[in-house]
Order: structure tokens, then sequence, then C-alpha cells
């Protein structure tokens, strides 16, 4: 089986998670691919391959005399809940010529390169697209095919002498929730990295410092026609504690390494209203900042209306992993030599987001991240370059060369 049989039998298989589940994994059905995963890496001599009671796949390519640190391989097996995940008709494009891609006629969907200019570089590549109706899961089934991809070759290569290599294939990552269970000192790796990116000539170690806010508003819900001096609308509460933050920090506004605050749910009426939030920024001293903002409007509007209107929630999701990775930046060396061995010039670029590895950095497993050729992920847009997969296996086989 190669690397494409491998993505496209991945992809099949519908992992969506669930943010709004209690359940560990949010959702049963990412266990078929932890349990399909678990049977091919016993084929490939992976004899203590599987899944645990979190549902996560752990496994050990033996070393065979080689003597170099005991790197391990990690990519997640869940999709993202923002696009469905089910019934996924994969298109394929061979030597794409750069032309514009239609993916659905009828729905008058397609890949332009004017505006998604990633697709000019990908001139000759080989490319998978959805056909406009669900999500294609690159991300990250591309990183768990690029994974089994490199346990075939080894298997299938008994020369390539290297010391023991861990993997692992997580679940609800895209929940927020992949390294809430995971065993560092059971997966016995000195570090590790991520199949978890885009570009192939892109690799990341920094990653925003990322926080969720719940608003939650208690309103006083009179009838509208005796509501005068009264009535407290929650919803209208709502809207006013979303203008109140700064403007120029919604997502839509900002890149690079610019934070922001966005509201991803809203519901609720005069009684009661709930807001969603996450809040991002790469300087922890700035997302300190941003969380405080959210504090001074709780506390200006619990004045303003003369109770305790607001009940404010704020958790961390996870940190940036740079302040780690830093100290240990023979890792990143590491990396950058092999990329350059395969004839890639690659460049670091800050994660507007994160990884599992972010969290697991901070659990003692330092966790950078590779590309994997995806782009346009969470929706009907996403593409792979089957191509960059193919390069990126190169990457890990000299990562592992002594």
């Amino acid at each position: 089986m190669d690397i494409e049989e491998r993505f496209l039998k991945y992809v099949s298989i519908d992992t969506q998670s669930d943010e709004y589940s209690d359940t560990t994994p949010s959702t049963l059905k990412q266990l078929d691919l932890g349990k399909e995963l678990v049977k091919e890496m016993l084929e490939l001599g992976i004899t203590d391959a599987h899944l645990d009671e979190y549902g996560i796949v752990y496994g050990t390519i033996k070393g065979n005399g080689g003597t170099g640190d005991i790197i391990g391989f990690i990519a997640h097996m869940d999709t993202s809940p923002d696009a469905s995940g089910t019934n996924i008709k994969p298109q394929k494009i061979n030597n794409y010529d750069g032309s514009i891609i239609e993916i659905n006629k009828e729905l008058g969907l397609s890949l332009d390169p004017e505006e998604f200019v990633s697709l000019k570089k990908m001139v000759g590549h080989d490319l998978i697209t959805t056909d406009g109706t669900t999500l294609l899961g690159a991300d990250d089934k591309a990183g768990v095919a690029i994974i089994m991809d490199l346990a075939n070759y080894l298997y299938e290569h008994p020369e390539v002498k290297h010391n023991d290599i861990k993997i692992a294939f997580t679940p609800d990552e895209e929940v927020g929730r992949g390294a809430d269970n995971f065993d560092v000192n059971k997966f016995g790796a000195k570090y590790a990295y991520t199949l978890d990116g885009g570009d192939i000539e892109e690799y990341n170690y920094e990653n925003f410092n990322a926080y969720s806010a719940q608003v939650e508003i208690t309103g006083k819900s009179i009838h509208p026609g005796n509501a005068k001096d009264k009535m407290v609308s929650a919803i209208n509460v709502a809207i006013e504690f979303e203008n109140m933050l700064p403007a120029q920090q919604k997502a839509y506004f900002t890149d690079g390494y610019d934070g922001f605050n966005h509201l991803h749910h809203l519901e609720g009426g005069c009684e009661k209203a709930t807001l969603e939030y996450i809040i991002r920024n790469h300087d922890l001293t700035l997302a300190k900042k941003q969380i405080n903002d959210f504090k001074r409007i709780k506390k200006y509007l619990d004045e303003k209306y003369g109770y305790e209107l607001i009940k404010l929630d704020i958790k961390e999701s996870y940190l940036n992993m740079a302040e780690v990775i830093k100290e240990n930046y023979y890792i990143i060396e590491r990396l950058e030599k092999a990329m350059n061995s395969v004839g890639i010039q690659g460049f670091a670029s800050p994660i507007r987001g994160g990884t599992d590895g972010a969290r697991l950095t901070f659990m003692g497993l330092p966790c950078p991240n590779i590309g994997t050729g995806g782009d346009n992920f969470h929706g009907p847009f996403e593409f792979v370059s089957l191509t960059m997969m193919k390069q990126s296996v190169e990457i890990l086989k000299e990562l592992i060369k002594e």
C-alpha cells in the first residue's frame, strides 16, 4: 500500500471530533481509525502497537543497532467539527497545470490560484481535493499517512540503521484535548515532531498562547409593554460586551504575530445569553492584557447595571512552545539539516493556532511541527499535495538516520 492508498483509506473513515461531548475520546468513531492503525502497525512488525483506554495509539519501531536519540513522530486522527467529515469523495489532479480547479460545478466551487495563492507553487504536483461538500481530512490524516509510510519503508528496508522510533496517533486534537491523556513517560522519546503543518517548506516551533473565555449573562426579563427602567436584555448586553472589545483585535484584521479575540459562538435571549471566545497571542504579556480587557468589561457592565450581571470563566488551553524549544534548539537544527538533505530550504513560521506538540512540549516532550502538504483546512476548499507528502516522508527518513 503506497502513501496515496493509505491517505485515501484513512480519509474514508469518519473521525470528526465533538467539542461539546464529555466522553473520551469525544466521538467513538475515532476509535475506528485507531483500530485500523494498530492492525497495520502489527503487520509492519510494531509488536507493541496498541490503542489505550483514552483512544491514543502508541507503538515502537524497534531499533536495529542504531545508537542515536530515541525520537518520536505524532499525528492526530480526528478531523474538525467545522465541516462534515462523512462520505468524503476525494478528487485527484495529476501533474497540476496551474489552472483553476473546478471542484463542484453544481455548487459553483473552484480553487482559483489567484485566490488560493499557495497553488501557484504546486504546478507539477499531484493534488487531492474535496468534491466541495465536505472537508478532506488532510488535517491530519496526511500526517498519519506520512508516519505510516515511514514505518512501511523501515519494515521493507531493515538495512537502514536507527534506534527505537516512537510513534503515536491522538484523538481530539481539533477540540483541544489531544494531549490530555498522553503518557509522555510511556512514549519514551527524548523529543518528537508532530506532522500537522501545511507547506512542506515551513516548520513551526512558535504558536499562540491560547485561552478560552465563556461569558454568561443573566438579564431581567420583563414584559416589553412594562419594561421601562426594569428590563435588562441579556442578548443586548451580549452585543454591548462584544462591541467593547478592541475592534482591531478581531481575527479577520490580524495575521503574522498579531493576537486576536474571536467570538465563535453566541446564543441567548432576554433572560440569558452566552458568548464563547477564543483568545490568542504569541506574546504572553499581550495575551494577559487581552484577558484583562474581558475582566475590565465585566466589571464595568456589572457596575453599570447594578448587579452581578456577568459570569466570566477564562481557561488556559495551551502556551507558546517556543520558550522550551529555544532551550533545545538542536532539535530544530537537526530538522533544518534533514530538510536541506532532500533539497528543501526550510524556514520557521509562527503557527496561528496550536498543535498537540505545544502542550506536549510543556509536558516534557519538546515537539516542533513539520508540514504535510495540506492547505485550506477545515472546509470544502481543503486540498493536499501528494508530492509534498512524499517529500515529508523523505525528511523523516533523514531525521532517523545515524
